[in-house]
């Protein structure tokens, strides 16, 4: 398996000879609801879109999941698989192969990976957008992606996990707490799925911000202090942290990382 981290949620993920690119943001700035005064995300030069992509794949239909300026930009002839939100989101971007997953529910793609949806993070009172468990139909690689640090307790049942990609540190907002959960929620899936490797994922990469939001973010933790917790409570869990736009080979059976 090799797996490439490019910025913020996105990334590249090759499994049993299937390349998926994931929550792409590779060009353009990241402004939700046109509001780029409240908050902006922007790199000083583009990622070049990956070339010989099987499927795209979207967890969510907000702007840093499902990216406006980065779907245009892409082959319309790539498939998508989405949570229901997402597929709204690429299918009005103009891709002509849509599919919708909703929770519970399985896409294959090749005959040669599995993607399962399983509940990720809370979009409001009555929107819960996508997780995702991919599994390595030749190999048997197991993949577990949330970018929000929601882990649903349905996930005891799908353990053990080789790789689990979500937050490893807290994003928080005065008043309202972590909106992007690491930490104790990550620490908690570790227990849940003992993965061999865990990566962080949404606080991260060559991208940079600006807007009113940003005084107030703050960020508890880092990937260090995370690799601790994991030590101190006798975890075998490796954390890796990628450097952007960097290929790397990940050998799960002597957990080593190569380029």
């Amino acid at each position: 398996m090799h797996l490439t981290y490019l910025d913020s949620n996105s990334w590249l993920i090759e499994l049993d000879d299937q390349r998926i690119l994931l929550d792409p943001w590779l060009v353009g700035d990241l402004v939700f609801g046109g509001a780029g005064w409240f908050f902006r995300g922007y790199r000083k030069q583009a990622r070049d879109l990956p070339e010989g992509i099987d499927l795209i794949l979207l967890s969510q239909g907000l702007e840093d999941h499902a990216h406006p300026d980065t779907l245009k930009a892409l082959d319309k002839t790539i498939p998508v698989v989405a949570s229901p939100n997402g597929a709204k989101v690429a299918s009005q971007a103009g891709f002509a192969q849509v599919t919708a997953i909703a929770h519970g529910e399985s896409f294959v793609l090749g005959d040669r990976l599995r993607i399962q949806a399983v509940p990720g993070s809370p979009i409001g009172p009555m929107l819960t957008e996508n997780g995702y468990l991919l599994t390595g139909l030749t190999t048997g690689i197991r993949l577990y992606y949330e970018p929000h640090g929601n882990h649903s307790d349905q996930l005891q049942s799908e353990a053990p996990v080789d790789v689990a990609i979500t937050p490893l540190v807290n994003l928080e907002l005065p008043l309202v707490g972590p909106f992007i959960k690491g930490q104790d929620s990550a620490l908690q899936l570790a227990t849940w799925l003992t993965p061999k490797v865990m990566l962080p994922t949404a606080a991260g990469g060559e991208v940079q911000f600006d807007g009113v939001l940003t005084s107030v973010l703050k960020a508890s933790g880092t990937v260090a202090e995370f690799q601790t917790m994991l030590r101190d409570r006798q975890l075998p869990t490796r954390v890796i942290d990628p450097v952007p736009g960097e290929r790397f080979a990940v050998d799960l059976v002597d957990l080593n990382v190569s380029p």
